[in-house]
């Protein structure tokens, strides 16, 4: 009877020690993916609106106009996101319990 229970003991903790090891997993393969998403995703932000703002130079015939609307903008959203900053914390931290419960 003592060996049997001493087996069940064994085995629960590997099953606890491999769920570990899938839910850390897991995790680090999504934390990967998000990373690599934001890294790529800011390079397309900034060469976007580097690239607006040479737009909207050419059409008001100078350049240093055009970069200052687009820098103006990226004041705006930094201003919004200011604003909002206690929605995004909650909703972050919603998506972290969620991913760590599954």
């Amino acid at each position: 009877m003592l060996d049997i229970l001493k087996d069940y003991a064994y085995k629960r903790a590997d099953l606890l020690k491999m769920q570990a090891t899938e839910k850390t997993v897991t995790i680090v393969g999504s934390a990967t993916i998000a990373v690599l998403m934001a890294v790529f995703g800011l390079f397309f932000v900034i060469l976007f609106f580097v690239g607006l703002g040479f737009l909207i130079g050419h059409y008001l015939h100078n350049y240093g106009f055009g970069l200052l609307i687009v820098s103006g903008l990226f004041l705006l959203i930094i201003i919004l996101i200011f604003l909002s900053r206690k929605s995004i914390k909650n909703f972050m931290a919603d998506k972290i319990i969620k991913l760590l419960e599954n």
